[in-house]
């Protein structure tokens, strides 16, 4: 079983990097420039959701063309999917929520599945299995800083990335508590940016960011 290999790998990847854009890649030429822009920006883990077609070929190409940076694909919803990311060359597997498949998948997997709670019951699931670290989505609608304070306290020695209706004003909030490891969003690269091309913006919006965390 690799998962304390791949719990240990997950601790490096958001060690000083405490921000994670989660990306719909629209169109296929903006994805290098986009990635150089938030790496500029200090920004250099990355999710690719797989809410879009060109989501398997963007993180082929990032993963080709930028193997300085560390690409994760998202929203992954079964063993089907997983494989594909895998395939594609993905760095770790994130999903929405978490099923028996998904997280028997990632006791053996290549590489770290960040499997996603709204619930204590199902944290437990993935406890029992010796999952440490969680997605926490959609964070704001599941109860905010409010649930992860009250998850700190049963689940003492677990760390959650909470993803899902946080902005830059509730960023710091997150990111103040100590089981809090990483926090995803589309902050960073908000699409009307993306779709004018303004990745100078979107470098000052990681730097920002980056500076908060």
């Amino acid at each position: 079983m690799r998962l304390t290999e791949n719990t240990q790998t997950l601790e490096r990847i958001f060690t000083g990097q405490r921000i994670l854009p989660v990306l719909s890649i629209q169109r296929e030429e903006d994805v290098l420039p986009l990635a150089d822009a938030l790496a500029a920006g200090g920004v250099t883990n990355l999710e690719i959701t797989l809410r879009t077609p060109l989501a398997l070929a963007a993180i082929r190409l990032l993963t080709a063309q930028r193997p300085e940076l560390c690409v994760g694909a998202g929203t992954v919803l079964d063993g089907r999917q997983f494989q594909s990311v895998l395939d594609a060359g993905a760095q770790f597997v994130v999903s929405p929520g978490s099923t028996q498949e998904l997280l028997t998948l990632g006791l053996d997997s290549p590489v770290p599945l960040l499997p996603g709670i709204a619930t204590a019951s199902e944290i437990m699931m993935g406890y029992r299995l010796g999952y440490r670290h969680f997605k926490v989505f959609p964070a704001a609608v599941c109860g905010g800083v409010a649930l992860l304070r009250a998850f700190a306290g049963p689940f003492h020695d677990v760390q959650f990335c909470p993803t899902g209706g946080i902005t830059p004003a509730t960023l710091p909030d997150y990111l103040a508590l100590g089981n809090v490891m990483a926090t995803g969003g589309t902050w960073m690269a908000p699409a009307e940016m993306v779709k004018a091309g303004d990745w100078d913006g979107i470098t000052r919006l990681c730097r920002e960011f980056t500076g908060v965390a």
